[in-house]
């Protein structure tokens, strides 16, 4: 491969901005990149997962901060944002990771039929509307505030690239995970229209959707704590992927710096599915 080819996937010297970034997913993703020389603000609600990615991330060569931020405050984003271009300069790139579900937002069961008279489990009837709006804020809100704070700075230089974390469940909902398939759902169609809005000023807007990972946040529901076995809702999954595995954090590496970089520089508003062929299998 040339040189001039391999110059188009360089980062090196650019500022990134992680939302969720002490999480699996996006945590490794703050690794690639400070390995590439990206200079990498890890932002997560929890200040102490924060600091321990970007302390991996310096004690590997790289350069990161760290800070702690609720991307469902815009004070505190501001803040954040301002930090880092007193540090750095403003970033020109951002990964859109923080996220997550709550039980409040999911059913316990997949179908309404099997909600019998006196049952205990979760229907959708039983959903309460403030653990709905939790996860919809959390994936779909703070997506949109931190973009909000971010994305000014970019528009004014002329320059930058945003990548959100979308999810197979905006592409197929998922069953039970009622609330967080509207959010993903959401993230999608807003990185869409945001790509349009941005594209006459610079910046790239696109998504990716990771299949089934195998985070901690997914493992207690997958596997059983005392056999290690999969169990029925695994396995459900990987009948349904086939490539025939869960997908490990560094799988989305690849897709992710694409994205980022000049080589994808006439690419914006595609949401790309990182997911091992779930989205491409029927029966």
């Amino acid at each position: 491969m040339s040189n001039a080819i391999l110059q188009r996937f360089d980062l090196a010297g650019k500022t990134v901005a992680v939302t969720g970034g002490g999480g699996a997913l996006c945590g490794a993703m703050a690794d690639a990149l400070g390995a590439m020389g990206v200079n990498v603000a890890v932002l997560d609600i929890s200040l102490e997962k924060a600091e321990i990615r970007a302390q991996a991330i310096v004690r590997a060569g790289g350069k990161a901060r760290a800070f702690g931020c609720d991307v469902l405050d815009t004070a505190q984003l501001q803040a954040c944002h301002d930090a880092i271009c007193a540090g750095w300069g403003a970033p020109e790139l951002l990964i859109n990771g923080a996220g997550g579900n709550d039980p409040r937002g999911s059913t316990a069961i997949e179908f309404a039929e099997s909600a019998q008279a006196g049952a205990t489990a979760q229907s959708f009837f039983d959903l309460d509307p403030a653990g709905f709006r939790h996860v919809f804020d959390l994936n779909f809100m703070g997506t949109f505030l931190t973009t909000q704070v971010f994305s000014r700075a970019m528009v004014a230089q002329g320059r930058g690239s945003i990548v959100n974390i979308s999810s197979m469940s905006a592409f197929m909902p998922l069953t039970k995970v009622a609330a967080y398939s509207a959010a993903k759902a959401a993230v999608s169609n807003f990185t869409q229209w945001l790509a349009v809005h941005f594209s006459h000023a610079g910046v790239r807007v696109n998504a990716l959707a990771p299949g089934f990972f195998m985070t901690e946040q997914l493992r207690f529901l997958h596997i059983d704590a005392k056999t290690g076995e999969l169990l029925p809702r695994a396995r459900q999954v990987i009948a349904h992927t086939p490539m025939g595995r869960y997908g490990q954090p560094d799988d989305l590496i690849g897709a992710l710096i694409w994205l980022l970089s000049d080589a994808a520089s006439f690419v914006t508003g595609v949401v790309v599915p990182v997911d091992g062929g779930f989205s491409s299998y029927s029966i």
